[in-house]
């Protein structure tokens, strides 16, 4: 398999599980900060740019 496909795929899942680990841990705070909110807003839609990018990378070059 191409090397391109599986970085693409770690980064999909390695991302998703970050995030909801992230998820959680705000959850589980009483008092969720306005930055911490914003900041996990901004880092969920990096990294699905991201996510989007390299997928159509690897299917440009297939």
């Amino acid at each position: 398999m191409d090397l391109l496909l599986w970085v693409t795929v770690g980064f999909i899942i390695i991302g998703f599980v970050v995030l909801v680990f992230i998820k959680r841990n705000m959850e589980s705070k009483k008092s969720s900060t306005t930055e911490s909110i914003v900041c996990w807003i901004v880092g969920t839609t990096a990294w699905g740019v991201a996510s989007i990018f390299l997928i159509g990378w690897w299917f440009s070059k297939i």
